[in-house]
């Protein structure tokens, strides 16, 4: 019993088009949405110091001051570079809500993909 060859469905070269530029729009806009509604970064700290008028009250040793005189900078203008650090903090519920959205998101594409590709293989070769 011949089993009639597989065609995958044709879409046009717009259709290609649209769709690639669509998900492209989609990525953007997932990854762009949480900066835009302020829900990603800790923002930024500044360190208080004494001195920063000098490079020694900011802490830098003549490697780093030589670095910074290379970049044609001086202690008054490095100094908010210095003394801003990033806030790395992060809520553990938060982590977890995400992992389990993520994993999920997989479980879930992996369980249609399965079940689409049987229905493939059951086309083209017939059950087992």
């Amino acid at each position: 019993m011949d089993k009639p060859h597989y065609e995958p469905p044709k879409q046009s070269a717009f259709g290609q088009l649209f769709d690639s530029l669509f998900l492209l729009v989609l990525v953007f806009a997932a990854l762009f949405t949480p900066l835009y509604l302020k829900l990603a970064g800790g923002g930024k700290t500044d360190l208080a110091l004494a001195d920063t008028k000098t490079w020694e009250g900011l802490g830098q040793n003549a490697v780093q001051q030589a670095q910074w005189v290379k970049l044609g900078l001086t202690p008054e203008t490095a100094a908010p570079m210095i003394t801003s650090r990033f806030d790395y903090s992060f809520s553990m519920v938060e982590l977890v809500i995400t992992a389990v959205v993520v994993i999920g998101y997989f479980a879930l594409l992996f369980a249609f993909s399965k079940r689409e590709y049987r229905e493939v293989l059951e086309e083209r070769f017939g059950r087992k």
